[in-house]
This record gives C-alpha cells, structure tokens and sequence, in this order.
C-alpha cells in the first residue's frame, strides 16, 4: 500500500510539473480565443509534446477550443524545392493581412536528422510576414512523417482557427513525397511550379498534380515570362486528359511572381470562386466530414502502434522478429502472427 501511494505521489508530482510547464489548459483555452499569440505557442508546443502526460493535458485543450474552430479557410501549398513556396507564402500572406484577414502559416520543415527537430528556417525566410501583428508563423518538424506534413498539424489548425485566424496556410517539404496527408487535413490544395526545368511534368507523374486545385506558374518574370506562359500552356493540355475531381472544380492554371507580388489577387480570386462552388454543392462540408474520419482512423493507427510497441517484453520481440526475418528463417506473415500471439497473450 505504501509504495502504490507513493507511485500515486510521483504522479501527482508529475502532472503538477506539467501543469506549472504550460499553465493550466482552462486559461490557456481562454488566452487562446482572446487571440494570445503567446498562448498560441504554448498551446502548440503542448500538443507536440511527446510526454504522456502533457498528451492528456493537450486533449483538454483541444476539447476546450473544438467548438470555437472550423471558421477558416485551409489552404494546403505544396512544390518542389527552388519553386518559391515561402517567397510566395509571405506576398500572398502580407497581401491577405492588408485585405483584413488574419493569417496563420503552419509551415512543416523537414527534421533535422541529429536533433530530430525544425530547422526554424521559415521566420527566417518571411520576416515581413512574421512581423505582421495579423500573422501567425509556426514552423514544425516533419518528423519525418509521409509527404512532409507534421503528425499534430490537424490540432494546430484548430488551434489558430480558435485564436481567430480565417486564413491557414499549410506549406509542405515539397520533395516529391506523396502530398496526400495534407490534402486530407486542408479545403484547397494550391502547386507551385516552375517553367524551363520539366518540373511541371514531374508533378503531373507524381499525381500531385491531380490533386491541385490551382497551379501557380511561380517566377513569371523577367527573362522567365515567356518560358512560364509556355509552361502554363502545356499543363494546360496535360490536365485536359486528368480525370475529373471529386469537387466538380477544374484545376485552374495561373502564373505568378513572389518576387514582384504579383497574381496575388488573382490567385484569391480563383480561392473564392472554388470555395463558393464548393459549398454551394455542398462538396466543402463532405470534404471536411470525409477528413474527420481520416483523422480517426489515423489516430487509432498511431493509438495502437503506441500501445503495441510499449506493451512488456515487446521492444525484444520485435528486434528477435526482425532479425528473423532478415536472415529469411521465418517468413514475414509467420513473424507477425506469432508478434500478435505475444501481445495478446
């Protein structure tokens, strides 16, 4: 009896320690919708916090906010290294702040591979945007996870989405994963290509094209003008033979220079009418439900990982099967079978 009050003890201790970490969740869920941007970064540091329990703390949290957030426009911004995405990101988000709306950037950087963390580079590379009281930048490790996209982004949104911002922009790695993730967590998937370099051909072979709703010609200026309303016009033609979305959207085609801030009204443009059709057919609130589930599923894909791989004497099992399978002495299925056997055993 002695030692369970003690270990009940340790807990206490530790949950008290989580709290003072982060503040209690009640007034940091206020905070957050009175639009603290300190609380906004508090609140999503808590839920990439890895620590059991700052995890029960962060479902709290997210409990308190849910009924304030899904009052944005979610944005996804993929494209291939060089193609200008953050360049891109801070016109476009500056010239929305000026419009009157409120933008938060969730911008994923690939782990680093000894800290396993954000290399931070995205405040670095939108100082005008980062400065903008209207704007809310929070780069966070990819963790390597498929297609680039962060595993707590979904709560993000939601986070900012409570503290008020109408306007989230996901920006991925963009090296040529698949960008299915955050098309399950975003309302409208927005390419950046480049013209001259095959990389609009690339992405229609990737089949991320296939998924955008608009694609930006980026660095449509200069001596690059010509080459980029060429390439608009064969992709053009290629997403002439693309099947036809779910949406009902055709995929528009634009050209646009970060450098020079200009398609930036153009590109809203094209946002509003997708957006306006799309909830007129009712297509938006499907979409939203659709990624709903999504997350479900994930959640419990990762629930159970968690539970498998922590389960006693699990760790060991699994080195001996993989071992195993390795030296081809038992056949992949049979390893798995006998791994299950062990954890319900």
């Amino acid at each position: 009896m002695k030692k369970t009050g003690t270990h009940q003890q340790n807990q206490i201790s530790q949950i008290k320690a989580s709290r003072s970490k982060f503040g209690d969740t009640g007034k940091l869920a206020s905070l957050l919708r009175e639009g603290s941007r300190t609380a906004l970064a508090r609140g999503i540091t808590l839920i990439e916090s890895q620590n059991e329990l700052d995890r029960a703390a962060a479902q709290e949290l997210l409990r308190a906010i849910l009924p304030f957030s899904g009052n944005s426009l979610r944005i996804g911004i993929s494209g291939v290294p060089g193609a200008g995405k953050s360049t891109f990101i801070e016109a476009f988000g500056s010239w929305l702040c000026a419009k009157g709306h409120k933008v938060a950037v969730l911008a994923v950087d690939p782990s680093s591979e000894l800290g396993k963390g954000s290399i931070l580079g995205d405040k670095t590379r939108m100082n005008e945007l980062a400065a903008n009281p209207n704007a809310f930048i929070r780069p966070s490790p990819s963790s390597g996870n498929l297609g680039g996209v962060a595993r707590k982004t979904r709560e993000s949104i939601y986070l900012c989405e409570a503290a008020g911002f109408d306007i989230i922009l996901v920006e991925t790695v963009g090296v040529g994963q698949n960008e299915t993730a955050v098309h399950h967590m975003v309302d409208l998937f927005m390419l950046l290509a480049l013209a001259g370099s095959g990389d609009e051909l690339q992405g229609i072979k990737r089949g991320i094209t296939e998924m955008a709703d608009i694609v930006l010609v980026n660095k449509a200026d200069g001596d690059n003008l010509a080459r980029s309303k060429a390439a608009r016009q064969d992709l053009t033609r290629a997403l002439h033979f693309m099947p036809e979305k779910k949406s009902g959207w055709t995929t528009e085609i634009m050209l646009s220079s970060a450098l020079e801030k200009t398609g930036m009204e153009e590109a809203w443009e094209i946002i509003e009418r997708f957006e306006f059709k799309t909830k007129q057919s009712g297509y938006f609130e499907q979409h939203r439900k659709e990624q709903q589930l999504s997350w479900l599923h994930e959640q419990l894909k990762d629930s159970l990982w968690f539970a498998f791989i922590e389960h006693p004497g699990m760790s060991d099992a699994l080195r001996n099967a993989e071992l195993a399978v390795m030296q081809q002495n038992i056949p992949t299925g049979k390893a798995v079978e006998e791994l299950l056997k062990f954890f319900n055993a």
